[in-house]
């Protein structure tokens, strides 16, 4: 892991007030600092290079929150390759992006990393044949706006631009594996409603009140 002294040489880190030659005190705001670079570089998964940017923003009072949040969120969506089998269809599914953002009203725009991805996932679905997948985006785009404005609340709870910043990095990253799972879950239940033996369901119901073997008398 990085040392302190590594960040401060990267510019990422304010410089310590000197108490001897060899040796700084660091004060709250260096703390918060360094949470929210760990937070970026550890979590998010950003370069060095790419941390440096988002402190910029985060040091310019005049960038507006908004653009200082879209700032660090952009540079944490995975960026795909537009070649091979899932380019052939980019540019049809580039369009079907821009038509779902200006459905919903969404002010994203679809030259952004995060509309790429998307456009990138709904070629490669129809490079393998799966291209109906795509009837389900109004229902995953309703859903997304409820998480996001979950996420936005999150993130309003802080005050210091660092620690919106970290709660960005921290709730994009970890907050979609807290998701995936969920749908994982949800997947399974539903699943089980729709195409489970209803005879088994009902006989695993009355065996909920069951006692174990060996467990009769306890």
């Amino acid at each position: 892991m990085p040392t302190i002294k590594f960040y401060v040489r990267e510019g990422l880190l304010p410089p310590g007030r000197l108490t001897s030659p060899n040796q700084a005190a660091y004060e709250e705001t260096h703390v918060r600092r360094l949470r929210l670079i760990r937070a970026l570089i550890e979590v998010g998964g950003l370069s060095v290079a790419s941390v440096g940017e988002v402190i910029a923003a985060v040091d310019d009072p005049e960038r507006p929150v908004h653009d200082l949040l879209g700032e660090a969120a952009e540079r944490m969506v995975p960026r795909y390759g537009g070649g091979g089998e899932a380019g052939d269809g980019l540019v049809e599914a580039r369009e079907r992006v821009g038509e779902l953002l200006a459905a919903r009203g969404w002010r994203g725009y679809p030259g952004s990393a995060a509309g790429e991805a998307l456009a990138v996932a709904l070629a490669a679905l129809g490079s393998v044949g799966h291209e109906r997948f795509a009837e389900v985006l109004p229902a995953y785009a309703e859903a997304a706006e409820l998480v996001a404005r979950a996420d936005l609340e999150y993130v309003g709870r802080h005050v210091a631009r660092e620690e919106l910043v970290e709660s960005v990095a921290i709730g994009t990253v970890l907050g979609d594996a807290l998701f995936a799972a969920l749908r994982r879950l949800a997947q399974i239940d539903a699943s089980s409603r729709l195409y489970g033996d209803p005879e088994e369901e009902a006989g695993d119901g009355d065996r909920c009140g069951e006692a174990e073997p060996g467990e009769q008398g306890k």
